[in-house]
């Protein structure tokens, strides 16, 4: 179910534009997410740069084998970081040493159908072993713009409203729009997928739940006199 809402806009005085009433109105819109951005981290100690990158790789290779078994095209699964680097201590009287050499590299999945990622995560994280972390999720949508024109609508709503009552308060109507301006709205912290671990299974449950977007308008209409 998606929902549409708009909050209280704010208004000032047209400065410098005479018979005006400048209103801001935001908005926004719910829907359930069709995407899911997963971050697969990977990282391995070993002796030598050659062991640490074949188990590196190996690892990676693992986890990303682990998506392609449920689905996910080669297309959606990206490496977003590889390096590797001296793994360095320091002994009194001898100074720094190396003590061995750290491969770590990112895997980016896009799972396309985020009520089903649980299982395909799990086995992933499970697939890479002790050298596999989980990073992260993000909810976010394939094609957002029939949300966004949602949150848009709810926010030109949000507008229109506050600046009649202003026109009502000054014994005005409203006329002709005379500009508007697009705002980028200031967004919250936005919450990522729930997860849950199971006391009897090694398995993250993922509830997508629904992800809003908000929009944000400046208007300004010009004040006409009543009849």
């Amino acid at each position: 179910m998606a929902a549409d809402s708009g909050s209280g806009g704010g208004a000032r005085d047209g400065i410098g534009i005479p018979g005006t009433v400048t209103v801001t109105g935001t908005g926004s819109a719910d829907a359930a997410p069709d995407l899911m951005v997963v971050s697969i981290g990977v990282e391995c100690r070993a002796e030598s740069v050659e062991a640490a990158y074949s188990r590196a790789g190996a690892s990676s290779e693992a986890a990303a084998s682990a998506f392609r078994r449920h689905g996910v095209e080669d297309a959606d699964i990206r490496t977003a970081a590889l390096n590797v680097r001296a793994d360095m201590t320091w002994r009194e009287g001898e100074g720094q040493r190396v003590t061995g050499y750290v491969a770590a590299s990112t895997l980016t999945i896009r799972l396309r159908a985020p009520g089903s990622a649980s299982a395909a995560i799990s086995e992933a994280v499970g697939a890479g072993g002790n050298d596999v972390r989980l990073n992260g999720l993000e909810l976010t949508f394939s094609d957002d713009a029939a949300v966004r024109a949602r949150a848009r609508e709810a926010a030109w709503l949000d507008a229109a409203s506050t600046a009649r009552q202003y026109a009502q308060l000054a014994s005005a109507r409203l006329g002709r729009v005379l500009s508007v301006v697009d705002n980028v709205p200031v967004q919250g912290p936005v919450p990522l997928a729930r997860m849950q671990r199971a006391a009897s299974v090694e398995q993250v449950a993922v509830e997508p739940g629904d992800s809003t977007v908000a929009a944000a308008i400046t208007v300004v209409w010009e004040l006409q006199d009543l009849p």
